[in-house]
């Protein structure tokens, strides 16, 4: 068995599971407890954020100096679609878009359960619509995303699609959420290893956005049930330890099958989006680097 690293990541999910388990929270403890997902990760130097209404969607750019304003990333953070905001994500998102040299908008996009699916993938279809408008080239965007929000930087691109709008030129899942039947085989095998993900947390998020309306194969739900022919190149990552590793395993070989380019990585010991641990971790700011190649490239 992959020794679990012992990570400040790691500390922060074992104390929000305690947490989860001894006290009764609502809507906004809960989500108050989330939008301290940004902890682990080092403030980057050399960024600055605005807040802004783009395509309705409120968010939070953060720029960082010498960037080029003309390369967006369209980041949705994770949250179970429940929790998490663009606070809690804009120190991630700046990483990457400093290590890109491009810009990134973090959405404040509409949660459930109040906004049951399709609300999240509307919202960032609005974004990129706006960024057209704005004159920025489709192979200029990459949706980008962490566990549900990296679902929805898949499920955006299948919706612009759909829609007939043009598709970004890249897309980016940080331990994407896709399973919403809670099938596949690592929630079981790394259930020991995941410090924070449970089935019946998954239960109760799936629950909430899909408000028992949308099928849980409906494809901009669960990108698995997805058809990939003429996507964007994709990069995915997932720890080797995590519950959902086989979302972006599976996720990697349906798209391989229908020719999209693909980089999958599995760190080995790291948890759930364990890129968080940007400018704590040296290979993760090594990973960001090749990402900003990727992107370049």
């Amino acid at each position: 068995m992959t020794a679990v690293k012992d990570t400040a990541l790691r500390d922060l999910y074992l104390d929000w599971s305690g947490l989860m388990i001894t006290k009764e929270l609502d809507t906004r403890l809960f989500r108050s407890i989330f939008d301290e997902w940004h902890q682990p990760t080092v403030e980057p130097e050399d960024v600055t954020y605005k807040e802004e209404v783009v395509g309705g969607v409120p968010g939070i750019w953060t720029l960082p100096i010498g960037a080029d304003h003309n390369k967006v990333l369209v980041f949705t953070h994770g949250g179970g679609f429940a929790v998490g905001s663009a606070s809690s994500h804009r120190k991630l998102a700046a990483h990457v878009a400093k290590a890109a040299g491009w810009t990134s908008f973090v959405l404040d996009y509409r949660r459930a359960p109040e906004y049951p699916h399709p609300a999240q993938v509307e919202d960032g279809v609005a974004v990129v619509k706006a960024l057209l408008d704005r004159g920025i080239k489709p192979e200029n965007i990459a949706t980008i995303g962490d566990s549900a929000g990296g679902n929805l930087a898949i499920a955006i691109p299948l919706a612009l699609r759909e829609g007939g709008l043009p598709l970004p030129g890249h897309v980016i899942a940080f331990s994407p959420w896709l399973d919403m039947e809670n099938k596949l085989e690592s929630l079981v095998t790394n259930d020991p290893t995941d410090a924070l993900i449970s089935v019946a947390l998954l239960d109760g998020m799936i629950a909430g956005v899909l408000g028992g309306v949308t099928s849980p194969s409906d494809p901009l739900a669960n990108p698995l049930y997805a058809d990939f022919t003429g996507f964007p190149p994709m990069y995915l990552t997932a720890g080797s330890v995590e519950s959902l590793v086989d979302n972006a395993k599976q996720l990697a070989e349906k798209a391989k099958a229908a020719g999209v380019n693909v980089t999958l990585n599995i760190a080995e010991g790291q948890q759930h989006v364990y890129p968080f641990l940007a400018g704590r971790d040296p290979e993760v700011d090594a990973e960001l680097v090749a990402i900003g190649k990727w992107l370049n490239a």
